[in-house]
């Protein structure tokens, strides 16, 4: 039997362990026997939790019926528990209740809209009430309440944005209960679609700009070939805090270089592009060595988030015939080169600077190396020499990275091969994805190169 709604009664309620003071409106609907409403229990996205915490369901109503003649069946939840019912006779009201523990809204659509003359003649828009609930209430599930006779204008709320809608004198409580649990699961599934929408459009937009942050080598009319690999260690990302580049300059020389920057989030990731193009700026301006790392070190003291914050970098300067280069090492871990009929070894460089960002009046060396006539140079991040081996804490360290490199040349892997299966075979030795940016780059000087 329909209970009619209650009017100016004022009952405190309990939810999670907390006493509330309802508002004027708020009752608890008697539990007479009425229909129970089945599948409340797990929490949803559209408003507070939906009885988890013990606090049950709300339903506001929102409705002007001076009369009465409206009435709601007494409803129970999942656990048994009077589901509160809280009606407001306006949407001055309304914004008033419509607080985090309402799940539903059941919303008459004949309340005439704010400052509206109470009567659809004049009124262009018979929904402009509905869409004011919804804007004011964007989380929350919505059933519209129309008139029997008037289905097509339910339709219509439907279209606007109402998750269902239901005959003013068909009220019943097994036909309530579902139209409640459809509309809240419905409202939940709506904001999950959009939530994964936004996050795959957030993804696409972010994975274009990376793509564009990430270097195209200028290598034109040099004999040299170039390849690269990049794997950030942030999840989902295309650029982490590792940076390489590598440009041909007028004179003939090819200029690489590679560099980390401490941590790999998106700040990292940002302060790295900017150390990138500010190298590429300078090394096409004539800098080199010292004078070049000097200058970088200005930047990343202006860019950087914090004063803790450094970068290594590795640079090597390719004379124009190809078989000397200057090489500056900032920290970071010296090259790995393969001549041809010699085994591949980490290039000697024990006097190196610091890391930049580190000692404000630092020095960084360059020293010259004899390359030879064909030879393969590797530069690489520490990602790539960190991984663990196994189940314990021992690292791959730069040994056992040159027995595993010196493995793969004498299976006859060169090129894009090779790093593929050095990046490849780090990972599987540390039984999964890296933790750190690895970033790893190759430079061969072929045969018929003069």
């Amino acid at each position: 039997m329909p209970v009619p709604i209650p009017r100016q009664r004022a009952i405190p309620a309990a939810e999670g362990g907390q006493a509330h003071a309802a508002p004027p409106h708020d009752t608890t609907a008697p539990p007479l026997g009425g229909p129970r409403v089945n599948g409340f229990s797990s929490a949803t996205d559209t408003g507070a939790d939906t009885g988890g915490n013990g606090s049950g369901l709300t339903l506001l109503v929102i409705e002007d019926d001076p009369a009465g003649s409206l009435s709601v069946p007494e409803l129970l939840d999942s656990a048994g528990k009077p589901i509160r019912i809280r009606t407001a006779r306006n949407l001055t009201e309304a914004e008033r209740l419509l607080t985090d523990d309402v799940h539903c809204i059941l919303l008459d659509l004949a309340l005439p809209a704010p400052g509206s003359t109470g009567t659809t003649e004049g009124d262009e828009d018979e929904l402009v009430a509905l869409k004011h609930v919804l804007r004011l209430a964007p989380r929350h599930a919505v059933l519209a309440l129309t008139a029997n006779d008037d289905s097509e204008r339910g339709a219509e709320a439907v279209r606007v944005g109402a998750q269902d809608y239901l005959f003013r004198d068909e009220l019943d409580g097994r036909l309530l209960s579902r139209a409640i649990r459809y509309a809240v699961e419905r409202k939940r599934a709506d904001a999950a679609q959009r939530q994964l929408t936004e996050s795959r459009l957030r993804a696409q937009e972010n994975a274009r700009l990376e793509r564009g942050l990430l270097p195209t080598p200028l290598l034109e009319g040099s004999p040299l070939r170039f390849a690269a690999r990049y794997r950030p260690g942030r999840s989902r990302a295309l650029l982490g805090g590792d940076f390489y580049d590598t440009v041909r300059t007028p004179d003939g020389a090819v200029h690489v270089m590679i560099g980390d920057v401490c941590g790999h989030g998106p700040d990292e990731a940002a302060l790295g592009v900017e150390l990138r193009i500010a190298w590429r700026a300078l090394t096409f301006a004539g800098l080199c060595g010292d004078e070049l790392l000097s200058t970088l070190q200005k930047v990343l003291e202006h860019e950087r988030a914090d004063d803790e914050i450094f970068a290594t970098l590795c640079t090597v300067d390719i004379a124009p015939d190809g078989r000397r280069a200057g090489l500056c090492l900032a920290g970071h871990p010296a090259p790995l080169i393969a001549r041809e009929g010699r085994l591949a070894e980490l290039l000697p460089y024990e006097d190196g600077g610091p890391a930049l960002g580190l000692l404000p009046r630092a020095r960084w060396p360059r020293r010259q190396v004899e390359l030879g006539g064909k030879w393969s140079l590797m530069l690489y991040t520490d990602g790539l020499i960190e991984g663990r081996i196994g189940q314990g804490n021992q690292r791959l360290g730069q040994e056992g990275m040159v027995d595993m490199v010196r493995r793969q040349i004498a299976a006859g892997l060169q090129g894009d091969e090779l790093l593929e299966a050095a990046v490849n075979e780090v990972r599987d030795l540390n039984g999964g994805d890296l933790t750190d940016d690895v970033a790893v780059l190759l430079l061969d000087r072929t045969p018929g190169a003069r």
